[in-house]
């Protein structure tokens, strides 16, 4: 059974955070798919990925195209995952369910801290998440690094 990290964006955008989480999942050997709700803003987000530092590149691709099985990152606005992810960030007040959480290794709900409708989508998902019994952990940024604010068990 998986779990549900929150990650609440106080210091950076989620353009420099990203790479971060992204590059930690992919150390553990993971597929990562990163949800978002619209194509224009995965779009913009890989286009960012795209010039990132040489040194630290992340191999990805916006899904649709041919290769969608092969990346380990993939960009997408659907609930599927053809690159076998068992990681689902979720951007952009995507939703993620239960039983996503309950099949995956991890899914991170990534939000900014400042944008008080993220806020809120955020804190519904963790209401939702943690009442069908997910185990979750709540993140912030502090100084620089990630502190733990809070953590929920499964049930």
């Amino acid at each position: 059974m998986g779990a549900a990290f929150f990650y609440q964006l106080t210091e950076t955008p989620l353009e420099a955070a990203l790479p971060q989480l992204l590059a930690r999942a992919l150390g553990a050997g993971w597929r990562i798919a990163v949800r978002g709700r619209s194509a224009e803003f995965l779009g913009q987000l890989d286009q960012r990925l795209w010039l990132g530092p040489e040194e630290g590149f992340l191999p990805h691709g916006l899904a649709g195209g041919l290769h969608d099985a092969e990346q380990p990152v993939l960009l997408t606005s659907g609930g599927e995952a053809p690159n076998g992810a068992v990681c689902v960030m979720a951007v952009e007040s995507a939703d993620v369910s239960a039983e996503e959480v309950k099949g995956l290794e991890r899914v991170c709900v990534i939000f900014d801290g400042a944008d008080q409708a993220a806020l809120d989508h955020a804190r519904g998902q963790w209401k939702a998440l943690t009442d069908a019994g997910c185990e979750a952990q709540y993140w912030a940024q502090d100084g620089g690094r990630w502190v733990k604010k809070a953590e929920k068990a499964a049930s």
